[in-house]
């Protein structure tokens, strides 16, 4: 059973409202937040319109002010916006969806202002106009808004849209709006909006399911690009036009050449298995894997031969990657494959390879591959420790020193060194090349 001095609202409820009301009043003292938060209560509680009348004082307010709002004063403004969000999409919009509509089109209009004049590297601040906008299609339903009115709300957001806060509400609202208020905002970007309107206009075309719409808003140049050459062709395969897809698809082969594209990759495949030509979609698979040892089209490619090939097929696999001319990817690769053996096998035969800089990949490697090939995992983990060192990677040093004693671990189930030094003399070269660091020292020695 809870004590009755725990902090939770049942035993604060003990103490009666004249209590309460005293220690709010303290407490507020010397905050404008917590004072604005209590003000805001006591209009909800005085009806919808003076709730209403509270929050579109408050955001006046913040309209008008041109303070800039560092990280410390972060927080004050998040509880600031949070509470009049809150009340606008909680209270207000039950009573009273219109009203509730009306002040939530105001609360986002601030956010370019708002964001303007604040330090958000957290992006919190970004998160709350976010959020608000999540809750405009539900409102604009439940207020009834004429689809045409909401389209003409769309436009005037998008007006100001600096930081892209609103990049994502036309895609939000494409149902609300439906075909009268997408066509309405297309026609009125098209008259209205300058080259910055392309973005939406993609997005109205998406909506609507227009594809020559969607096409228009590209040139040659920009469907040469993989990524977009893909993003193009799912359209045209969502609208069963495969043949039209794969001419797109092709018109970037050659960038997708220099180096593979996922997206792009995964965009041919699935336009050549619609055009029926799964053989080239094979050989697509492979390809895609014997450049950039990806897994999953080479899972993909195993997953669809017949029963026996698949295991001859894997063979081939494993042993293109283990001869792959960038020991790093194979490395990866085989780990996370898993085919620890050969991965055991690569780093050894490229032990002067590994210096370190990799580290994400060479510690889950070298983890992955110390409970069988000590040894393997020694010669990995041994240049991460020297690289942090040499580069005085002082936030690295603790990782380093864990390294190290893992190392001196593996040590002892190393009977064959295969003319690696032992940890022993790596240890003293090491202490005399860097007898300075004492921080890095103290790691190891704790």
């Amino acid at each position: 059973m809870a004590s009755r001095r725990t902090l939770n609202a049942a035993n604060l409820q003990t103490l009666g409202a004249p209590a309460l009301a005293e220690l709010l009043i303290e407490l507020s003292s010397g905050s404008a937040v917590m004072q604005r938060r209590l003000r805001l209560a006591l209009a909800a509680a005085d009806g919808v319109e003076t709730a209403a009348q509270e929050v579109r004082k408050r955001l006046a307010a913040i309209a008008r002010s041109s303070t800039f709002v560092g990280s410390r004063q972060r927080a004050a403004l998040l509880a600031d916006l949070e509470a009049q969000r809150q009340m606008i999409a909680g209270p207000i919009a039950a009573a009273a969806p219109a009203l509730a509509l009306e002040l939530l089109l105001r609360f986002l209009e601030l956010a370019d202002p708002v964001l303007a004049r604040s330090s958000d590297s957290t992006g919190s601040v970004f998160a709350v106009f976010e959020q608000a906008l999540t809750e405009l299609a539900p409102l604009a339903a439940a207020a009834r808004l004429p689809a045409t009115a909401l389209a003409e709300q769309v436009a005037d957001l998008l007006s100001g849209n600096a930081h892209g806060q609103f990049d994502g509400l036309i895609p939000g609202l494409a149902e609300a709006l439906g075909e009268t208020g997408l066509l309405w905002l297309q026609e009125h970007l098209q008259q209205h909006g300058g080259p910055e309107a392309a973005w939406a206009l993609l997005q109205i075309a998406e909506a609507r399911g227009d594809v020559e719409a969607y096409l228009a808003q590209f040139d040659a140049s920009q469907l040469s690009r993989p990524t977009t050459a893909a993003a193009v062709a799912l359209q045209l395969l969502a609208a069963e036009r495969a043949g039209q897809a794969l001419q797109i698809l092709d018109g970037a082969a050659a960038a997708a050449a220099r180096w593979p594209v996922p997206e792009w990759e995964d965009a041919r495949i699935r336009v050549l298995e619609q055009l029926g030509r799964l053989e080239e979609a094979q050989q697509q698979r492979w390809l895609w894997f014997s450049r950039t040892l990806a897994t999953a089209p080479l899972r993909a490619y195993l997953q669809r031969l017949e029963a026996f090939e698949d295991v001859e097929a894997e063979e081939r696999a494993l042993q293109l990657a283990e001869g792959h001319g960038q020991p790093l990817l194979a490395l990866q690769f085989l780990v996370a494959w898993p085919s620890l053996a050969r991965a055991a096998r690569l780093v050894l035969r490229h032990r002067q390879h590994w210096d370190g800089e990799a580290y994400g990949i060479q510690s889950d490697a070298a983890e992955r591959l110390s409970a069988d090939h000590p040894l393997a995992a020694t010669v990995l983990l041994r240049p991460m420790v020297v690289f942090a060192l040499a580069m005085g990677r002082s936030r690295r040093y603790r990782h380093a020193a864990g390294h190290l004693r893992s190392c001196e671990e593996l040590a002892a189930r190393i009977d064959d060194w295969q003319g690696l030094e032992s940890h022993s003399t790596f240890l003293g070269r090491l202490r005399e090349t860097y007898a300075r660091d004492t921080s890095f020292w103290r790691l190891v020695e704790r």
